[in-house]
């Protein structure tokens, strides 16, 4: 019929609605929103893209459900006075110690036998992320556009498969400064009057992708500060991390890390050819 579909978010088209909420008004809505060009439209994933989308948020929903059982535990045990560490390891360590020792009395053997269904059931959700993880770590060995990814310091396979399966075309981006913006790693404003106020990231876009990222820029915080305290000289791009580390702390470093990242990032997904160049070569590319 000659029509072009759009996907356009939500969040865009809800300041056109009038009065009250209808289908009438709702249609309406959308055709105002659809002819105004500047209002961004959602991108359509590639079925590869879909694919991998779902292993991610199928491993995401394990780990939920691996957390609020360890909770559940916790929670129980604490009742009865019992308080385990908070991480996960040592959880399963205490608990396995509390079960089989029979001289432990401080809970009843009928308390014992509900807490080993709910073990076994805690230990078959740790063998099921570990096979969500080695069909990703699979994909991504066999995708060289991931190879090259993870060589930049704080990208690791989940970083990189996530990137592929969330972005989709990365040259919707005018720079890497776009990219980083969509990703939601640059500054908020509340400006006015010429006068420019800039606050904390703006936490727009997809949180698990930005999560990710800027976990890899801790790790690479934490990597430097290390080789600080081993009195080794700091060149470039570690010279930078530490310096800023000493300004403005870890955490604001780690953000810095993961924007940077995502910079160079966007010049090797749109540069077939781009390699990773430690000295920042591809930074001021993404700029």
């Amino acid at each position: 019929m000659g029509h072009t579909v759009i996907l356009i978010p939500p969040q865009y088209v809800k300041p056109f609605v009038r009065t009250n909420k209808n289908d009438w008004n709702d249609a309406h809505a959308i055709a105002e929103a659809s002819l105004r060009p500047s209002i961004p439209t959602v991108p359509i994933k590639t079925e590869e893209a879909q694919d991998l989308q779902s292993l991610h948020r199928g491993r995401q929903l394990l780990i939920e459900f691996r957390t609020a059982t360890i909770n559940h535990i916790r929670g129980i045990l604490a009742e009865y006075g019992i308080v385990l560490k908070v991480s996960a390891q040592k959880v399963e360590q205490e608990l396995n110690q509390l079960l089989n020792d029979p001289e432990d009395t401080r809970i009843s053997p009928f308390l014992k036998e509900t807490l080993r269904t709910m073990t076994t059931e805690l230990a078959g959700l740790y063998d099921k992320v570990k096979e969500y993880d080695r069909k990703i770590e699979a994909f991504a060995k066999e995708n060289p556009i991931c190879q090259r990814l993870m060589t930049v310091p704080g990208v690791g396979i989940m970083t990189a498969t996530v990137l592929l399966a969330m972005v989709g075309d990365p040259f919707r981006f005018k720079n890497g400064r776009h990219f980083a913006a969509y990703i939601g790693l640059v500054p908020r404003q509340h400006s006015s009057g010429g006068k420019n106020i800039l606050l904390g990231i703006s936490k727009r876009g997809n949180t698990y992708l930005r999560t990710l990222l800027i976990h890899g820029g801790r790790a690479v915080v934490r990597s430097v500060m290390m080789l600080a305290s081993s009195d080794r000289e700091l060149k470039g791009r570690n010279a930078w991390i530490y310096d800023l580390c000493e300004r403005r702390g870890k955490n604001r470093a780690a953000v810095a890390v993961a924007n940077k990242n995502a910079r160079v990032l966007w010049v090797l997904l749109t540069k077939n050819e781009a390699v990773y160049d430690p000295t920042g070569r591809n930074s001021k590319q993404a700029a």
